[in-house]
């Protein structure tokens, strides 16, 4: 994988589907965006259009996340949760932090996108947590670095496929 490739992201089918739907959606209102932009150009001076400001930034918002819902369903990898021997995306992770055995935290290892659709709290495999913990096994422990500057330790204590 060369640096200007996307990584793979697991999506549940139901996860696929909604952001699909979502992308339809904002593709199918870019004329009425367009239609909002002319309508306030037509107002008059643009430096002191305020309507005309909002509605080209709500423009760029919405172009940003249609490329970003282009790219991630393109990538998408589409399913089942894969059954591993080691944490990847798409599991279900229990872990517990060294300094207190008795605090464990169960998270889904995926896409955020998905997080609407589970009870369950979601990182991302590029989270500084879930770069460290991928590839690891039961009973394994592993440091990273929180976004404070500290050091953690964490074991894995299990791990499944999702099956939400």
């Amino acid at each position: 994988m060369t640096d200007r490739e996307a990584p793979a992201t697991w999506l549940s089918q139901d996860a696929y589907d909604r952001l699909q739907a979502e992308l339809d959606e904002l593709i199918a209102g870019r004329p009425a965006i367009a239609a909002e932009i002319n309508a306030r150009r037509e107002e008059g001076d643009l430096r002191e259009n305020g309507g005309y400001h909002a509605a080209r930034e709500e423009q760029g918002k919405q172009e940003a996340r249609i490329r970003y819902l282009q790219e991630l369903l393109r990538t998408a990898q589409v399913g089942e949760a894969p059954s591993a021997d080691a944490v990847a995306p798409g599991t279900v992770v229990t872990i517990h932090f060294d300094d207190d055995e008795s605090d464990t935290e169960t998270f889904l290892l995926g896409s955020r996108e998905i997080s609407s659709t589970t009870d369950l709290t979601v990182y991302s495999p590029e989270s500084a947590l879930g770069k460290a913990i991928l590839g690891a096994r039961s009973g394994q422990t592993v440091t990273y670095t929180a976004p404070s500057g500290a050091d953690i330790k964490v074991t894995v204590d299990r791990f499944e496929p999702f099956g939400g």
